[in-house]
């Protein structure tokens, strides 16, 4: 590779890079005992790249128009729907409330994330590599970690909800452990052959999905939307403002928890793009689909008619969606078949990116091929799936409030290193991109290792959840407390980060 000065732009610093050999081939000759099984995998189409740095000459040239279908199709899809669902169930906001939750607070995810999507073009590097300029090596791997059970989670409560729904269709006679499973092997197909499948599968499926959307918007305000069903019930004064903290840190979550993948899928893209072209068909494949689907969850909960009550409380949200469709009949259940491998346009991302931080962790982990990785992650969240199917509205309500929060000063991170040391001028001036896999002419990581510290102390004192209530989660809210926990993780690790890396450069000289 080329050395190039950090005051190089990104595009001069990969001007005339040096021929490598291809990932195909580096791959092929390390395991040579099955090199031609390997060979004939990627002529097929299988992705051999993992996280290497992709160079100027490998970017390829594509409709940006695929970016915000790729996250349309990731976010229109089943499992976003009971986020929505969680406004009233566990806070009971009524839906005026509910909704401005969902906007603001969705809103604010998809801008960070949006912003960690235009460093992929800039620098040819997946998500969790970038943060070794930031954390160095030891820090890469804490955060890859953080991500693998991130991706882990979303794809739990995913083939959780797609199982049950698949087994809802026809009571009884489809066990909810073999549902689990057969979500859990549709979305295992796209994400092993790789970035390409991924991409394609993800520009198309949103079609399908938004429809079937638009199909359970029409049989609810048939039902019956009841825009105050929740009035009586709803908090006042402190209290209310607790439910809103609480509820609108589970909808940043949401969004937000995407941001450790963002880069993944706009690493190929030239290194000219403009970032704000990225930024935008980012944001808004983001936040509309979310705000579209959560509203929607908000909605189906105003249904006021005892059998679609009684539904939910008997059967949660794939038994109130039964119902909902069940004045359509044999079409309803077909709308319940699609909506249960919608799941799989989310689990396609969250399954590619796990593989990918597991490769992040190190050379060791490195030199075994992502799709290897896939079949683990496959596995994992599949027994995950089966052993906690019994407990969806749990898991989704703890996991996204703690996701918040480590995404957060992540973010916060990512962004003052960016800004701060590595813009033009700034101390470092900018990114040595040959670099990345080099821990001596990284950053030690001391700054981000004790910043992102910081950030779990901030959410600690912040956080408001039923098995833990911070000191400042108390104070802020009622008799449950208001999570703030992503809110002081960011201010905490907004606040040290930039002190530690001064001194870390200043010390280092990197």
């Amino acid at each position: 590779m080329s050395s190039c000065s950090p005051n190089q732009s990104y595009e001069d610093k990969e001007k005339n890079p040096v021929a490598q050999d291809s990932p195909d081939d580096v791959i092929i000759n390390r395991f040579s005992t099955v090199g031609p099984i390997l060979s004939k995998l990627f002529a097929s189409g299988v992705e051999a790249r993992g996280v290497e740095r992709v160079l100027e000459d490998q970017r390829e040239k594509k409709n940006m128009w695929g970016n915000l279908l790729m996250w349309w199709s990731a976010n229109t899809v089943l499992v976003t729907l009971p986020i929505g669902v969680l406004g009233q169930e566990f806070f009971t906001l009524t839906l005026p409330h509910a909704l401005a939750t969902i906007f603001c607070f969705a809103a604010l995810g998809a801008t960070v994330t949006a912003f960690v999507s235009t460093l992929g073009p800039k620098t040819g590097l997946r998500t969790m590599i970038l943060t070794r300029f930031s954390s160095g090596y030891v820090g890469c791997i804490i955060y890859s970690i953080f991500n693998i059970l991130t991706q882990l989670g979303f794809s739990v409560t995913a083939v959780i909800l797609g199982g049950q729904t698949l087994a809802s269709i026809n009571p009884g006679t489809l066990p909810l452990v073999a549902g689990v499973v057969i979500v859990g092997i549709g979305s295992l197909i796209p994400c092993f052959i790789g970035y390409n499948m991924v991409h394609h599968y993800e520009r198309y499926a949103w079609m399908v999905l938004f429809i079937v959307m638009l199909s359970l918007l029409g049989l609810g305000g048939h039902a019956g939307f009841d825009i105050n069903a929740q009035k009586e019930f709803e908090d006042k004064g402190k209290a209310l403002s607790s439910d809103i903290l609480s509820f609108g840190g589970i909808v940043f979550g949401s969004v937000a928890g995407w941001a450790p993948v963002a880069a993944d899928y706009n690493c190929r893209l030239p290194a000219n793009t403009p970032s704000f072209k990225i930024f935008t068909l980012t944001f808004f494949g983001l936040f509309i689909p979310i705000t579209f689907v959560e509203i929607l969850g908000a909605l189906l909960m105003t249904i006021t008619k005892p059998e679609y009550t009684d539904a939910f409380e008997n059967g949660g949200t794939s038994a109130l969606l039964g119902q909902i469709l069940s004045p359509w009949k044999g079409g309803g259940k077909f709308i319940l078949f699609l909506l249960a491998f919608s799941v799989i346009a989310s689990n396609v991302p969250n399954t590619y990116s796990a593989a990918l931080s597991i490769q992040a962790l190190g050379r060791p982990f490195a030199k075994i091929p992502r799709f290897f990785w896939t079949l683990v992650i496959f596995i994992a969240y599949t027994v995950a799936g089966v052993a906690g199917r019994e407990h969806f509205a749990e898991i989704l309500f703890n996991f996204l409030a703690i996701l918040s929060y480590w995404t957060a000063f992540f973010i916060v991170i990512v962004a003052e290193e960016h800004f701060i040391f590595r813009r033009p001028g700034g101390r470092l001036g900018g990114y040595n991109l040959d670099d990345w896999d080099t821990p001596s002419r990284l950053p030690l990581g001391i700054a981000g290792v004790l910043a992102g510290s910081f950030g779990i102390a901030g959410a600690m004192v912040g956080t408001a959840e039923v098995w833990y209530i911070g000191p400042i989660g108390v104070k802020a809210g009622a008799e449950f407390g208001a999570d703030l926990g992503f809110e002081l993780a960011a201010a905490f690790a907004g606040i040290t980060f930039p002190v530690f890396r001064w001194l870390e450069i200043h010390y280092t000289g990197r």
